[in-house]
């Protein structure tokens, strides 16, 4: 099949155009949001092809994936009139829990008789009301890092985007008081200058951003994984933190507690549950090891490639019948 999505996620991406077909992803020449192109910092197959909107007018598309709403119109337009869902078969792959009005947010695809909404969690699509639209779960696959984890620096590794602007989403409130339990790494875009905005010193909470390969090595050096994390979707950073084998501690909130089970960390609702943890890997590297282990087993068991992909094309020849 030719697929064309665009780059919108790039660790879900990285392990959806594993599959066996041609991923067309749209550029433009300012390589603006709506054509990024292909991803530069992963490492991606050559069976996915750049494309602008001028070739895919006479370009042959099988399936449209559309992350946005606002991809509909813009694949309308770059198709040459052909209408997702309509002349042309078409998924939407919802990757973010609602916001707002959360027990009544209707989802901009709701009662959509001509696609199929994918949701990424099950406590996403409990959350989402999505009217009469078909809605399905495809929970997230990982390329798999290997088990990497050595645990040799005793702090703890954050992976979280833009952590000032999002805020109490991302549990970047309560970073200050996990410091004082754990010295924190903090890796992701827009953490520059993370210390000094929350009253740190650059010892107790040091921030980078970096390429995912060399993120996966600075990570599995950590003693474990922080995911302080109110609200929000999935982080496909924990379950490759629990690939690359390492304990995590983290908040009992949306998905984690079913992703991340007994004996691979600690989860509560209680920061201070989550301090006395992360001290007693700091000074237990091999007990933090343990946990690290059974955590990179069950991630393997549920959020491995091949059950990942399978779940993908059963949907994808569904959506083409």
């Amino acid at each position: 099949m030719n697929i064309l999505l665009w780059h919108v996620h790039g660790s879900w991406t990285t392990a959806f155009v594993q599959g066996p077909h041609t991923y067309l992803v749209p550029v433009t020449p300012s390589r603006d949001p709506d054509g990024l192109g292909r991803a530069r910092t992963f490492s991606w197959p050559a069976s996915v092809r750049e494309v602008t909107p001028e070739e895919l007018r006479d370009t042959e598309v099988d399936l449209v994936l559309m992350q946005r709403p606002h991809e509909l119109e813009l694949a309308e337009r770059w198709l040459g009139g052909r209408r997702p869902g309509r002349d042309v078969p078409a998924v939407y792959l919802e990757h973010n829990a609602p916001d707002g009005d959360v027990p009544l947010t209707r989802h901009p695809f709701a009662d959509r008789s001509d696609l199929t909404l994918i949701h990424v969690t099950h406590f996403n699509r409990l959350f989402w009301d999505s009217g009469d639209t078909r809605t399905e779960v495809i929970e997230h696959g990982i390329v798999d890092p290997g088990h990497r984890y050595t645990g040799r620096l005793a702090r703890a590794a954050v992976v979280v985007n833009d952590p000032v602007r999002r805020g109490r989403h991302t549990g970047t409130d309560l970073l200050p008081a996990l410091a004082e339990a754990a010295p924190l790494d903090v890796f992701g875009m827009a953490t520059e200058g993370l210390a000094a905005r929350l009253g740190l010193t650059e010892e107790r909470c040091r921030s980078a951003d970096l390429p995912q390969a060399e993120l996966h090595r600075a990570m599995a050096e950590r003693r474990f994984y922080l995911h302080p994390v109110r609200w929000t979707s999935l982080g496909l950073s924990l379950l490759e933190a629990m690939h690359l084998g390492m304990p995590v501690v983290a908040l009992a909130t949306t998905e984690v507690a079913e992703a991340v089970p007994p004996g691979a960390g600690t989860l509560s609702t209680r920061p201070d549950v989550l301090a006395r943890t992360a001290r007693h890997y700091l000074h237990e590297p091999e007990a933090a090891a343990a946990d690290g282990a059974r955590a990179r087993q069950a991630a393997l068991g549920r959020y491995g490639l091949k059950r990942f992909l399978a779940d993908w094309e059963r949907v994808m020849t569904e959506a083409r019948s």
